[in-house]
């Protein structure tokens, strides 16, 4: 590509980045005021739990989805799917759901909070190796890894006499088992025999379609269904922003292969995911793998990566060997073959699953906050002020490139508007002529946009525009005909 001029600078500053450490309510704060999240139903005082995808964070979920859709799908061995949300009730039967998907719900009597038990319990210990009290953390962990009904994790409260958040009282109500799915009804009466739920995965749309998938697609062991889809669970308790939600989405690949082969997949999804979380500019230091040592009742082994949000480390995706626990159920509840032949082996059997499960919301969440920065930029009386800046990776960027004239006048904003509606047919793109240019840069900062594209005096005269780099906030100059080209470039990398 031809450059015109030589790269500009601004000014001999030196830009100070990482000045303090983001929190939560400044990420919850941005999220509103520059349209990525907003409270759902927010002019009826909201609904708790759930939450609606503004401009720029619709555009940020779609590119999201696409990377993954891409990573996943656009190979050789893995077909992709889109379930329905409602399902038959057997489903959930033969998954487990209806019997074992409960969480510990305990109340407290005097100020009627409801808290996950669990959860309760692992506060109470995160405050003791705050206190350097890990004596007691550790013996209370043991306790709580051991603790599978009701009245273990409510002894677990009363022994250590754990306080309410709320009125700091220790009177409870006992623990009682709560089912997370959503019930409706399907048809026109409202009874037993109409009994249908909102999903709360989507893995077992994938499971119930697998001999469709297999026999229409003529794939051969091992190889993966993907699916993105909408899943609902009544939490007992949301908390910290999209992190745990009511409505949520998912992106769930169900990798099957011959039994006795899991581990080899599982190491080899295990690193195929992390290397994908990092291609999104997600920070070696702020991902983890976490092994789970109390194991969900259709695994054999368990591995979350988690990142390191303002609150804390969370997981952003589960690594599931599965066994054949999916696929043997349902064949038993629906008594249809789930089997595969392998011609080469003259064997059949039911495939082992090596589940990747990773969240949508949760994940956007992480790219926001992974992307969040602070540091110090030229104004335009010449003086350092604080920039806010979003560094997202530029193909995950919801606006990928901005367009300003200089001036109002001249006519620089019918050329910057014919820039920017040529440019729109390949990128999103914005148009900005409100403020000054200074102004309009730390807009675009702030949303995370890498490139603004300025129409001044000089592409008057010679056709060539200023492209400024958000993270380095050097420009370069080029010809009109190179923007897309060279966006294409960029963008690519």
């Amino acid at each position: 590509m031809k450059i015109k001029k030589a790269i500009y600078r601004f000014r001999n500053f030196v830009f100070l980045k990482n000045i303090k450490m983001v929190t939560l309510d400044t990420i919850i704060s941005l999220a509103k005021r520059r349209g990525f999240v907003f409270q759902s139903s927010e002019i009826y005082g909201g609904l708790n739990g759930c939450w609606d995808f503004g401009p720029l964070g619709v555009e940020l979920l779609r590119n999201l989805k696409e990377e993954w859709w891409k990573a996943m799908t656009y190979r050789d061995d893995i077909e992709g799917l889109d379930s329905s949300i409602l399902m038959h009730p057997k489903v959930w039967e033969a998954s487990g759901h209806v019997a074992q998907f409960t969480d510990p719900m305990i109340d407290n009597k005097v100020s009627k909070a409801r808290y996950r038990a669990d959860n309760l319990i692992e506060e109470y210990i995160e405050r003791l190796k705050k206190k350097n009290k890990t004596e007691l953390a550790t013996e209370i962990e043991q306790k709580l890894s051991k603790a599978t009904e009701p009245k273990d994790f409510y002894d677990i409260i009363v022994e250590y006499k754990i306080l309410d958040p709320v009125s700091g009282t220790t009177e409870w109500t006992e623990v009682r088992n709560f089912n997370l799915m959503f019930k409706t009804f399907i048809g026109a009466v409202e009874d037993a025999s109409s009994v249908v739920y909102l999903r709360p995965e989507t893995a077992q749309g994938i499971y119930v379609n697998f001999k469709n998938v297999l026999d229409s697609s003529r794939q051969k062991i091992p190889f993966g269904i993907a699916q993105i889809g909408k899943a609902f669970r009544n939490e007992i308790n949301t908390k910290n922003f999209l992190f745990r939600t009511r409505e949520f989405e998912q992106m769930e690949m169900q990798y099957f292969v011959e039994p006795g082969t899991e581990n080899h997949w599982f190491e080899y999804w295990m690193e195929e995911r992390l290397k994908w979380y990092q291609s999104l500019g997600f920070k070696a230091e702020s991902l983890r793998f976490k092994e789970h040592e109390k194991l969900a009742h259709y695994a054999s082994r368990a591995v979350d990566i988690e990142f390191n949000f303002p609150f804390g480390w969370g997981e952003i995706e589960g690594i599931h060997s599965r066994t054949d626990f999916d696929l043997r159920n349902h064949q038993s509840y629906s008594g249809k073959k789930l089997e595969y032949f392998d011609s080469l082996t003259n064997k059949r059997y039911i495939p082992y699953v090596v589940e990747t499960s990773g969240g949508v919301t949760r994940t956007t969440m992480a790219l926001i906050c992974n992307a969040y920065d602070e540091d110090e930029a030229p104004s335009e009386k010449g003086t350092l002020e604080k920039r806010t800046v979003l560094r997202f990776t530029p193909r995950i960027a919801p606006i990928k490139v901005a367009v300003f004239p200089l001036v109002n006048k001249d006519g620089m904003p019918e050329l910057a508007r014919k820039i920017h509606q040529d440019v729109q047919k390949h990128f999103k793109s914005m148009y900005d002529d409100s403020g000054a240019i200074g102004r309009r840069y730390r807009r675009q900062d702030e949303i995370g946009t890498p490139f603004c594209i300025t129409v001044d005096g000089q592409t008057l005269q010679d056709e060539t525009v200023t492209i400024r780099d958000r993270d380095s906030m050097l420009q370069e100059r080029i010809n009109i005909s190179q923007i897309v080209p060279y966006l294409k470039e960029k963008l690519s990398l």
